[in-house]
């Protein structure tokens, strides 16, 4: 450790920052789809996932290697290289969270640590072969794999429970959602967590301070889960309103079922070492069980939305992390520049979201949106009802956007 120098430390720290806007960026994964049904309080919730994040986080440490250890070549990075990727990342985290867009945190740092490689070292430092089969085509494949297992999953639970109580059912499947959100919980901090760890250790590297090729130091770990849990603990309530109500209106079974398949996809990844988004894997699975169930709908215009951030997050990081490296290159002075920048910037994203506050007591609520002309058409041809417990579970639990969709015909009720 006596080569831990003043900008590994800047570098250590900003990546901890990351870290944390990783933890309430991503707390929608987890938990948008059992606050939205009610199957938990809303801090109770993001209590629940903050503690499993942090015990996932020591789990495993497969999606750390492929980061420090693969997508880059680490002994052609500097620190200052690390410090620029992640003022990319957390600069777009930050903008995706202001207008409550789940978009990839993954991503933003991989795309910010590819764009300052670049700027630094040239296209030869990045491994192509890595970067394809380990990022980008798990980026397409996850929320395609987990949306259809959860539109099978969502009516094969409406299947099973034809006949069952409605009110038994709804508990139930209540307890369930608990107990697959819980999962998607523990399976974010076995990947979104070792993401930081990997670029912590890939800094330690770059200055010196641990061997090359070394697993992440057990103080690297701690750090890295108590920093994502924090973040988790406070609440990304922006990401949860839009995960939970604006893709689509879930009932206990649904939800169940989305998190129980992204659970699955998030877990499958991390034990192959793929650095996965969750955002996508997730989102995806909330996309199926919306369309699994008959009648439910997605609401396409922000489900398009978010497919746009989702394609411009890589890009856009990569570009602000070059440009970033490309003035700390110039010294000491040029780190000291993008440092203020990133702190300017941040403190003026959050006095912004500060005009329209999300929180625990409004993130249910919805925007009034209207359904559009895909949801329209479904909801038109939609089979009349049949006496299941889908029907109970809709006339006990009514959505709260239920006053803000557009009246549907009698025919598409559920």
């Amino acid at each position: 450790m006596e080569n831990f120098s003043l900008i590994l430390a800047i570098v250590v720290v900003t990546a901890l920052a990351f870290d944390f806007t990783n933890g309430f960026h991503d707390t929608a994964n987890a938990m948008a789809t059992t606050i939205s049904t009610g199957a938990l309080k809303p801090k109770v919730a993001v209590a629940m996932s903050a503690v499993l994040n942090l015990v996932g986080a020591f789990l495993s440490v497969e999606v750390a290697n492929t980061i420090s250890k693969g997508l880059v070549d680490e002994s052609g990075i500097r620190p200052e290289v690390i410090f620029a990727a992640l003022v990319g990342a957390i600069l777009w985290n930050l903008l995706t969270w202001l207008v409550g867009l789940p978009s990839s945190s993954s991503h933003a740092l991989m795309g910010g640590l590819i764009g300052a490689t670049i700027a630094s070292a040239g296209m030869g430092a990045v491994h192509g072969d890595v970067l394809v089969t380990k990022v980008l085509i798990p980026a397409i494949a996850a929320p395609v794999v987990a949306g259809l297992a959860a539109m099978l999953a969502t009516r094969l639970s409406y299947t099973l429970g034809k006949k069952a109580d409605g009110k038994a059912a709804a508990k139930g499947f209540r307890a369930g959602q608990i107990a697959s959100a819980g999962l998607v919980s523990l399976a974010h901090g076995t990947n979104d967590a070792q993401k930081t760890m990997g670029i912590i250790t890939l800094a330690l590297v770059a200055g010196g301070a641990v061997a090359p090729d070394s697993d992440p130091p057990t103080w690297v770990i701690l750090s890295a889960g108590l920093a994502i849990a924090l973040g988790t603990y406070l609440g990304g309530w922006r990401i949860i309103r839009t995960m939970g109500k604006g893709l689509t209106d879930l009932q206990p079974q649904q939800g169940f079922a989305a998190q129980t398949s992204a659970a699955t996809v998030i877990l499958a990844s991390s034990h192959l070492g793929f650095s996965l988004s969750t955002t996508h894997s997730v989102s995806g699975s909330v996309m199926g069980a919306g369309l699994g169930r008959k009648g439910g709908v997605v609401r396409w215009s922000t489900a398009t939305r978010m497919f746009v951030a989702w394609g411009l997050t890589l890009p856009a990081a990569a570009l602000v992390g070059a440009l970033a490296e490309s003035v700390t290159d110039l010294g000491d002075w040029g780190t000291a520049v993008v440092a203020v920048f990133l702190i300017a910037s941040s403190a003026a994203i959050w006095k912004i979201s500060r005009r329209e506050v999300v929180d625990a007591s409004n993130v249910n609520d919805t925007d009034g949106e209207p359904a559009g002309v895909v949801t329209t058409a479904i909801a038109a041809v939609t089979p009349p009802p049949t006496g299941t417990v889908a029907d109970d579970l809709t006339a006990t639990i009514p959505s709260p956007a239920a006053t803000t969709e557009p009246a549907a015909p009698p025919a598409a009720a559920v």
